[in-house]
């Protein structure tokens, strides 16, 4: 932390407005990189149960733990945009605000009138993110998606589990969690340019693209040999070692990228002399060998507990891991030390631990905000965004517009 700094700094994007007519997952991944980074957000949610996932089990004292994963440090606002009354909040809204993020399907907010063209005609300088899970354009962009289903269009589905198998689900859904990844990425590249212009933009996020653009060198390597890759399990398909190997209470991932680390993986072993034996003295030979080099490695890691294992590969500085469970993840001491889970105080369940913001600065954001229940900032930000007086917010409760 540089000498000085406030512990209330609240980010690069602090005075930054998000109008959030997100839900599930996609959407609200995306909105919440921007609360993360300073930004206020005004989540919508409709009347009843608001956001879907609130009634996605196992559910404690009311709340979702699905919920609370994605939507810390926003403001609930319920809006029921099926009246006159409540589209117009939302125009009334999207007007003093810097940014709109939607994942509706392509069409579903233009017949709402709050689709891009009607929203900057009022706010030339609106920044509006659409995402959806293929786009605003193309043959699929009315289908329905989600997770599994875009992992099994991009062609992750098909490298993923162990040969000769059906192919596993990745673990964390990255098929939706990419909306989270690129949409702010391009939201924070338009108000760059919007310094420049002083007009907004429209953007257009699909995950289906994410999830092709995430293929990195295994599209390259189909091009390269003409082939589909095969799903290796834990194993890379042209690094040897690399994956998981046995241990005497569980197993460990080793990961050799190059030479030196073969080297140091040999040292490590106590097999020195494969370092430099021609059968293994290159990454191509290793790939060729695969089922030799991993019983060499297999029949000494085997001997040694994840433990011993971890300790002997931290001694020769090989790349390694021991498999953790997800509470000994976010309990581990590089976890503490980088204050990735913090408690905070929500309105029903007290106080409650989150997995705190990925991106760090060099002054100290405060604790974010714990995810809001529904509905529990609508009042406020009638009263303070568009300075409507309590009679006025009363009217609209009459009216239905918002609860």
């Amino acid at each position: 932390m540089t000498e000085g700094a406030t512990p209330t700094w609240a980010g690069p994007l602090a005075g930054v407005r998000v109008l959030d007519f997100t839900r599930v997952l996609a959407g609200p991944a995306a909105s919440l990189a921007l609360a993360d980074l300073g930004a206020e957000v005004f989540k919508i949610e409709p009347p009843g149960s608001g956001d879907e996932t609130r009634d996605f089990p196992p559910i404690r004292d009311g709340e979702s733990h699905y919920y609370l994963s994605v939507n810390r440090g926003k403001k609930s606002i319920v809006i029921d945009l099926k009246t006159p009354e409540g589209v117009q909040l939302a125009k009334d809204l999207a007007a003093q605000c810097d940014i709109v993020v939607e994942n509706y399907r392509p069409g579903v907010m233009d017949r709402l009138g709050l689709g891009y063209a009607e929203l900057s005609e009022a706010n030339p300088r609106l920044i509006y993110c659409a995402i959806s899970g293929y786009g605003q354009t193309g043959p699929l962009k009315d289908r329905p998606s989600f997770d599994i289903v875009l992992q099994a269009m991009s062609g992750a589905l098909s490298v993923n589990g162990e040969p000769g198998q059906q192919p596993t689900k990745l673990g964390i859904p990255l098929g939706d969690l990419v909306g989270g990844i690129n949409g702010p990425i391009a939201i924070i590249s338009a108000l760059y340019e919007r310094e420049r212009t002083g007009r907004g933009r429209c953007i257009d996020i699909s995950l289906m693209d994410g999830m092709l653009g995430l293929l990195g060198y295994i599209a390259q390597l189909a091009w390269f040999n003409g082939e589909d890759p095969k799903p290796q399990g834990s194993q890379h398909p042209n690094l040897v070692p690399y994956g998981a190997f046995p241990a005497k209470d569980g197993s460990i991932i080793v990961a050799c990228l190059t030479n030196s680390f073969w080297g140091k993986i040999c040292e490590a072993l106590g097999c020195p002399e494969n370092t430099s034996d021609p059968r293994y003295d290159s990454i191509l030979k290793r790939r060729e060998a695969r089922e030799e080099v991993n019983a060499i490695v297999s029949a000494v890691t085997r001997n040694y507990t994840v433990a011993e294992l971890v300790e002997l590969f931290t001694k020769y500085e090989v790349p390694h891991a021991p498999i953790l469970g997800v509470t000994e993840a976010l309990a581990q001491p590089q976890t503490v030390a980088r204050e990735m889970v913090v408690e905070v105080e929500h309105q029903t369940l007290g106080t409650i631990p989150i997995v705190n913001r990925p991106i760090k600065f060099d002054e100290k954001q405060p604790k974010p905000a714990a995810p809001p229940v529904l509905g529990q900032h609508t009042d406020a930000i009638l009263a303070e965004v568009l300075g409507l007086s309590a009679d006025e917010i009363a009217a609209l409760r009459s009216a239905k517009a918002v609860r």
